[in-house]
């Protein structure tokens, strides 16, 4: 798997995969954390325009059946990383942070479905940006409901530090990991 920058040309590309992640969160018993249209398109042009949208992409065809394989190029997932103080996590309630000073965000994670390990290797590579550019840990949310990202979050190291509530008062579960070094 790359990792690279978003474009606007991969924009509707990035828009099917965040309605297959919808469809996949109702599918699984989190019909709430994103509604029809999450994220809107507006948002994630400003996060390609800002440099801190990007792609999971298949480096090659893997093996498997014919008409399953991976393409190059193929679009595997989507995410939003930068290091920067995001304003919901300033209060944190029912616990805390493990560990305080510049982090890493990751939002807006969504996976085609297609291929394997997306997002293992995008907290991987989030946490190699976030120690090049001095950052100890990476933040991150979820929805109480979207079990399967609380999972993915936890087999990838992450701890459950408590509640955080967004900007428009709904409730999210808080998770941190420290990075080695």
């Amino acid at each position: 798997m790359e990792i690279r920058a978003a474009k606007m040309e991969d924009l509707p590309q990035m828009m099917a995969v965040y309605a297959t992640a919808r469809q996949f969160m109702r599918k699984t018993g989190n019909p709430d954390q994103w509604q029809d249209h999450y994220p809107p398109a507006d948002l994630v042009k400003k996060g390609i325009e800002e440099g801190k949208t990007f792609l999971c992409v298949a480096e090659g065809p893997q093996d498997g059946k014919k008409e399953d394989a991976l393409q190059e190029g193929e679009l595997l997932g989507v995410f939003y990383f930068a290091v920067e103080e995001d304003p919901t996590y300033r209060k944190i309630y029912e616990g805390s942070w493990l560990q305080e000073g510049a982090y890493g965000v990751v939002h807006r994670v969504a996976s085609s479905g297609r291929g394997r390990g997306f997002a293992g290797a995008c907290f991987d590579w989030a946490g190699r940006r976030c120690l090049a550019l001095r950052a100890k840990s990476l933040r991150i949310d979820t929805h109480r409901e979207n079990r399967v990202m609380q999972h993915v979050l936890e087999k990838a190291g992450f701890v459950r530090c408590g509640i955080i509530y967004l900007e428009d008062g709904a409730k999210r579960l808080a998770y941190q990991k420290l990075l080695p070094g």
